[in-house]
């Protein structure tokens, strides 16, 4: 399986994000799955990546030319697909990926993530995707999410969803359940 992880890639973020993202990294790596990320180094993006490379996983990378010229290129992508912007690197990440997995981030990883929910809502895709809301990281997003729907932005009855998970154990477990 190809597991997509959207996350962080500023490393001025507490240890416990990068533990866990490593956590994941090694997982995903150690259960024969295909890492696919934004190919970029710093914080949790690096944490996953380094991890699922210690492991001797394969690590896929979609990574802007731009970031290549700032520097922040990956160098243990065992294959990497260099794009022209971010919109290209989100569609070719969806393209490359069975299901997504959104950890902790900043505005790129909620572009992501929204980006995977609203192609789902028209019916570009099917593949599932995973909020990881580690230590309550997203509550706040959740509210907003479930004021929106009681205000009928959102239907009651969506056509895509993502899946909500609490704690890295859970998503593990979700995700075991998605292999067999």
């Amino acid at each position: 399986m190809t597991i997509c992880v959207y996350c962080s890639a500023n490393n001025n973020i507490a240890d416990k994000y990068k533990d866990m993202a490593a956590d994941l990294g090694r997982w995903i790596a150690q259960n024969g799955h295909a890492l696919v990320y934004g190919g970029a180094t710093g914080g949790l993006m690096s944490a996953v990546s380094n991890a699922a490379a210690e492991a001797h996983g394969e690590i896929i990378g979609v990574v802007p030319q731009r970031i290549i010229n700032a520097g922040r290129e990956a160098l243990h992508c065992t294959e990497q697909h260099i794009v022209r912007n971010m919109n290209e690197r989100k569609e070719r990440m969806k393209q490359l990926s069975d299901l997504f997995v959104c950890l902790p981030g900043s505005y790129g990883t909620l572009d992501e993530m929204f980006d995977v929910i609203a192609s789902g809502t028209v019916g570009e895709h099917q593949k599932p995707l995973y909020i990881l809301n580690y230590e309550g990281f997203y509550d706040h997003l959740l509210n907003e999410l479930q004021l929106m729907k009681a205000n009928a932005f959102i239907p009651q009855q969506e056509s895509y969803s993502p899946h909500i998970v609490s704690t890295l154990e859970e998503l593990k477990k979700e995700l075991s359940a998605k292999q067999d």
